[in-house]
């Protein structure tokens, strides 16, 4: 996560700030109770895509066929 992007994003509900969460690839708003994903580097900032911080974190995809 480019740290310069970090320091201008907020989140898009309480418009406070957002904490980098780089083993779930998430960015947290405390605030809001709200965890915005990030895919392929660029951060998903909808309400509708966030995950409630009460509920289990999603995995992430895995690559490759089983």
């Amino acid at each position: 996560m480019d740290p310069k992007l970090l320091e201008i994003l907020v989140c898009p509900v309480t418009k406070g700030p957002l904490r980098y969460d780089r083993e779930r690839q998430e960015l947290v708003s405390q605030a809001a109770g709200l965890a915005y994903p990030i895919r392929d580097s660029v951060p998903i900032m909808l309400e509708s895509e966030a995950r409630r911080l009460d509920e289990p974190a999603r995995e992430p995809p895995r690559g490759g066929a089983a």
